[in-house]
């Protein structure tokens, strides 16, 4: 008979290591698995998962972009595009003699032009991201239709996809690349000066400004570091789609948000949750997944995303957890200087 005390240990690591609200989108995971499995005898095999988890690494990248823009107070919703462009961009470049390293690191440094073109707009021009970021998804799009002539770009070699199957330890580069992105965003955020003055802005963009925090510089990295993720995410759907479409990236936007705030970031900023971003995406994953093999219209899919965002948002509201910012406390004990 198994110990209660072990019982007790287990939900206390799980109490100390995950929140409230991560704890809680794992279980639905599960659920969500069980139900599915029981719907359709096709989702519970190992090609499948592999299938929810391998069309989970695009959102996941923009995910922990977008993650950091929502705790900073900012979004941005051209990442879609931005990862068309970059995409556009490592297309192109499989097509020459270039070593297929060179071509994969393209993606990020379109990326990051494509963030610091956004960064000049929304910080230096003192526009709302909302809107900024608006304006040049209209601006983005059109130069993907451009770029692509009205045609797909399709036939890629496989090059690019041969490299990042490459196993190491056991597991392929694409696994290893993303658990780097991830640990290097968590260190940023909890290890370095940056996590806390990140979400000391979206706090309250003014009193971190007079606690001495440099608003313009942080905003600017944040955006930088979003446009290079949404270039990596590039790189990784031309290595495994070999194609680039007319509508590339055009619900990503809309399913980050949703996957960001699913997983515990506040849409006003000054919280942020890795993890639960994590969570986030492979639950709408799942569910997408699902429903198309239960036989519901991939339509439909677009509606199940904005319904679950919209159900979040009314339930935040309701509890009074968008005025809730628990980092603005390790702020004010890393220097004493921020306003009340």
């Amino acid at each position: 008979m198994a110990n209660p005390k072990s019982f007790k240990s287990l939900i206390s690591l799980s109490g100390r290591y995950f929140s409230g609200r991560e704890r809680t989108l794992a279980s639905v995971c599960l659920l969500a698995v069980i139900v599915f499995s029981f719907a359709s005898p096709y989702f519970a095999t190992v090609d499948n998962l592999s299938t929810v988890l391998r069309n989970s690494v695009e959102l996941l990248l923009i995910g922990l972009g977008m993650t950091l823009l929502l705790a900073m107070g900012g979004v941005d919703v051209s990442v879609g595009v931005v990862m068309g462009l970059a995409a556009i961009g490592v297309g192109q470049l499989l097509n020459t003699p270039l070593d297929p390293t060179i071509t994969a690191l393209a993606g990020p440094l379109i990326g990051i032009i494509a963030g610091l073109i956004t960064a000049c707009v929304v910080v230096l021009g003192k526009i709302p991201s909302i809107v900024g970021t608006l304006g040049l998804y209209g601006v983005y799009r059109t130069a993907v239709f451009a770029l692509l002539g009205g045609q797909w770009l399709s036939g890629l070699p496989a090059t690019l996809t041969q490299r990042l199957d490459t196993r190491l330890l056991g597991l392929p580069v694409t696994a290893w690349v993303i658990i780097l992105a991830y640990f290097l965003v968590w260190l940023a955020l909890r290890r370095t000066p940056f996590g806390p003055h990140l979400l000391a802005i979206g706090h309250s963009p003014d009193k971190a400004r007079l606690s001495g925090i440099a608003v313009t510089r942080v905003r600017f990295i944040t955006f930088i570091i979003s446009g290079a993720l949404c270039g990596l995410a590039a790189t990784f759907y031309v290595a495994t789609y070999r194609n680039v479409e007319m509508t590339i990236g055009s619900t990503l936007a809309l399913e980050a948000i949703a996957a960001v705030v699913l997983g515990g970031t506040s849409i006003i900023g000054g919280h942020c949750s890795l993890l639960g971003t994590v969570l986030g995406v492979f639950l709408l994953r799942i569910l997408q997944n699902g429903l198309l093999l239960i036989g519901v219209p991939s339509l439909w899919q677009t509606v199940v995303t904005g319904a679950l965002l919209l159900l979040v948002l009314i339930a935040e509201v309701a509890t009074g957890r968008l005025r809730y910012s628990p980092w603005m406390m390790r702020l004010k004990r890393a220097n004493g200087r921020l306003p009340s």
